[in-house]
């Protein structure tokens, strides 16, 4: 795609020059492929005079020139047929690049006469493709004027259309996007509607509409073809187009200033007053498929995937749509009456015809690539005003067949999504101006939406489906250069060994829990849409478009689905006491940030009846029994156990809301969710309970501080015999007993070794809503035996501590 700056300038009010113009382009994502500047290239060359013009004395053809030049009187051979004197023309010194040749002059005799420069045509200078002579200048214009000034040359920017981007193949769309990088102001123009006098003796019928949707056109009569004006012609060349005639013409200017190809019938030339759109035709007789001959001159078989135009009532085809149109209703000099074209073809289909076909024009490379469907109309109405003004006529009303595809569909968006993805920290207003630029309507969401904004795509932006496509928008316009600098994360030291720190503690769990009596189960990573719903899961972002199976359709958001259905499956074979774990990632979102490891472990206390009452149905002694389990795994893996609080009532609804918790390094870091799973959920997975688990996040345990050697130490043994100390204090019923037992602990680290609850009593003595926890405080001394005044300081602290908590002393 070219285009000029002037051209640009028609759309967009800027100062800036070509080359801020195309740096502005690269950074907004246009990939600029070559600046060209004429004027560069035409600067050694300036206006002179011919004084005189003599027969050169060695030959025939050629003149000896006397020439006014900027360099002072010069001789120059010349062998121009039209060389005379007082002739007005283009001078080229020594050692000037001559395009048009290819060659550098340099001083040399011409048949014995040394040529100093050369009098050059203007196609030598590519300035026109043919010459009959040297160029001919109005004799008014002073010697030495540099000629690039006077033909107009102008820089041309050549840059590289990507195929999601057809707006790009109009100067208008280019313009637009400059404008909301901040590089000008868009200028807006109103396309007038022109009222038609007549009714359109021509009509159109669609035959296949999955071709082409929708056809609009429109006769004007009385049109005077020719030569277009020199603005025209200037506009074209300049962008490597040939100028053919007005009509021509009018249509290549709007395909590439708006990206809407068209065509014009001569109506003298067409068969019956019906224009038919329909799909290439087979011959029932040969089995051939029909030709046509197109404006270049070559004869194409069209096939029945070939969208055809065809007059005759539908039968002789006088155009590919959408491609090229035919050779025998082509427009020339002595046209009068013309039908106008403005419609939308299928891109799949005009990208299949021009690949099948090898037809390669301005119209099928844009229409392959989605021209926008609302300019039907307006480019229509356009090349009407435009063919009036250079051809003068009277136009018809339009004629407009069929329904254009839908607009694209408008879509949530939250601004907050572009800091997320880009790191970019820019303002909603900022956000939002800039997709009002591009053409994106930006409106307040619905109340119940997450998202606070409702974006519409323009018709012209049908590849943006989604956020993301918004935010590389926000992002390019913005500049990539404004992307934050972030370095990349530090690489931690290999590990020691074979193992790193998570394999090691992967280990660790796998050896413990086996020790513990639980046997290793290994399910697989996906579950039952259904069922990851009754674990907080279910997006539809983790639905598998080819699952292995159909009840293995979805990312599983938690280990203990599959672990329960495990343990039902074990349950429903004669061994219900089961007790498994399982050690793998979780997926709670479509990132790789998603994806958590955690440990597992679920029991079935279904154990046999036994005359010593052994017959354990869950109940507290299960729970504490698997909070024993949980601990010790918690320690075995180094994690600061002694550091955690215990909430209950916060777990998630597939756990049993009174038989339950967590344990937390803070509220925002939950290391473990453990107690009875709900009977509801366990309803839901054919599975009897009761049944109690546990999920370690191993991404939120930390790592242990202590670095080295993992060698134990030495012992660390007092010499001196411990002591114990009973304390019984009242807490209400709802108070955990692990806040009594740190906080007695805590009283002294360094005497303090051990706190043992032995005790809980609820009853007569103790009051309704309240509990006696008895706790066991073993002393142990390290410089020497501690007198009975340390013991008693040592008993107010503890007293002290436990009061804090909210417990009282009993009497």
């Amino acid at each position: 795609m070219k285009f000029t700056l002037s051209w640009l300038k028609d759309h967009l009010e800027t100062e800036a020059d070509v080359h801020q113009i195309a740096e502005a382009m690269t950074m907004a994502g246009l990939e600029v492929e070559e600046v060209l500047d004429p004027a560069a290239k035409l600067a050694p060359f300036t206006v002179a005079k011919i004084l005189s013009a003599e027969r050169h004395p060695n030959a025939d053809r050629l003149q000896v020139c006397q020439v006014e030049t900027v360099d002072g009187l010069k001789e120059i051979v010349c062998g121009a047929p039209n060389a005379r004197a007082g002739l007005t023309t283009i001078y080229a010194p020594i050692g000037a690049y001559v395009p048009g040749l290819g060659v550098t002059l340099v001083e040399k005799p011409v048949r014995g006469v040394v040529s100093n420069g050369m009098l050059c045509s203007a196609s030598e200078l590519e300035l026109a493709e043919e010459s009959d002579g040297i160029q001919e200048l109005p004799p008014e214009i002073p010697v030495g004027t540099p000629v690039a000034g006077l033909f107009g040359a102008e820089p041309v920017i050549d840059f590289e259309v990507t195929p999601n981007r057809p707006d790009w193949l109009g100067v208008a769309g280019i313009a637009r996007d400059l404008a909301a990088a901040s590089v000008g102001k868009l200028k807006h123009f109103d396309i007038a509607v022109v009222r038609g006098g007549f009714a359109s003796p021509i009509t159109v019928r669609l035959d296949a509409p999955e071709m082409c949707p929708v056809f609009a056109g429109r006769v004007i009569r009385g049109v005077r073809n020719g030569p277009s004006p020199a603005w025209l012609q200037k506009r074209l060349t300049a962008i490597g187009l040939r100028s053919i005639n007005r009509l021509v013409d009018v249509t290549n200017l709007i395909a590439y200033d708006r990206a809407r190809p068209l065509h014009v019938y001569d109506v003298a030339k067409l068969s019956g007053t019906e224009i038919v759109v329909r799909g290439g035709l087979t011959s029932a007789e040969t089995g051939e498929a029909e030709h046509l001959i197109a404006l270049d001159g070559k004869t194409y078989a069209a096939a029945a995937t070939d969208c055809v135009i065809a007059d005759a009532g539908g039968e002789r085809p006088i155009g590919l749509g959408g491609v090229m149109g035919g050779e025998s209703t082509g427009c020339d000099d002595d046209t009068t009456d013309v039908f106008l074209e403005s419609a939308w073809f299928d891109p799949l289909v005009i990208a299949q015809t021009g690949r099948a076909l090898g037809i390669h024009s301005d119209a099928q490379y844009r229409f392959a690539r989605g021209v926008d469907p609302v300019s039907v109309t307006p480019g229509l109405e356009l090349a009407t005003r435009l063919i009036l003004d250079l051809c003068g006529g009277e136009p018809s009303d339009i004629v407009f067949v069929g329904e254009p595809p839908a607009s694209p569909a408008p879509f949530a968006f939250d601004p907050a999504y572009v800091k997320r993805l880009t790191g970019m920290d820019l303002a909603d207003d900022r956000i939002g101006t800039i997709l009002g630029q591009l053409g994106f309507l930006v409106t307040a969401g619905p109340a119940d939406q997450a998202e606070p904004w409702t974006v519409t795509p323009p018709s012209w932006r049908r590849d943006v489906e989604g956020r993301a496509d918004l935010v590389e928008e926000v992002a390019r316009i913005e500049g990539f250069d404004s992307l934050p600098d972030t370095p990349l994360p530090e690489v931690a030291r290999p590990a020691g060994g074979v193992l790193n720190p998570r394999q090691a503690r992967v280990r660790t769990a796998r050896r413990a829990l086996a020790a513990l009596g639980y046997a290793e189960a290994v399910t697989w990573s996906f579950t039952k849409q259904s069922t990851a719903a009754l674990f907080g899961g279910g997006d539809a972002r983790l639905v598998l478009e080819n699952p292995i199976a159909a009840d293995l359709d979805c990312m599983r958001p938690s280990a203990l689905p599959n672990l329960i259905q495990a343990a039902a499956r074990n349950a429903a074979r004669g061994f219900a006491d089961a007790a498994l774990f399982e050690i793998g990632p979780i997926y709670l979102g479509d990132g790789p940030a998603d994806q958590r490891t955690v440990i597992a472990a679920l029991i079935a206390p279904h154990a046999a009846r036994h005359w010593a009452g052994a017959n354990s149905q869950g109940g507290e002694d299960a729970l504490f029994g698997l909070k024993a389990d949980l601990t010790a795994l918690l320690e075995e893996i180094g994690a600061p156990v002694a550091s955690l609080q215990l909430a209950q009532g916060q777990n998630r609804d597939w756990w049993h809301p009174g038989r339950s918790a967590r344990l937390q390094l803070g509220p925002k870091n939950v290391m473990v969710e453990f107690g009875e799973l709900h009977p509801r959920v366990l309803k839901a997975l054919d599975a009897d309970g009761p049944m109690l688990g546990f999920e370690i996040v191993l991404d939120n345990v930390p790592e242990p501080r202590g670095k080295g050697s993992k060698a134990r130490g030495s012992a660390d043994l007092s010499a001196f015999m411990p002591l114990t100390r009973d304390f019984a204090f009242v807490v209400e019923d709802a108070k955990p007993v692990g806040d009594l037992v740190r906080a007695a602990t805590g009283a002294d680290k360094a005497l303090i070794a051990e706190v043992r609850v032995f005790d809980v009593y609820r009853g007569k003595g103790v009051d309704d809503g309240f509990k006696s926890v008895a706790l066991e405080v073993v002393i142990q001394p390290r410089e020497a035996t501690l007198a009975e005044a340390e013991i008693d300081a040592l008993t107010k602290k503890v007293v002290a501590a436990v009061e804090k908590q909210g417990g009282k002393l009993r009497a």
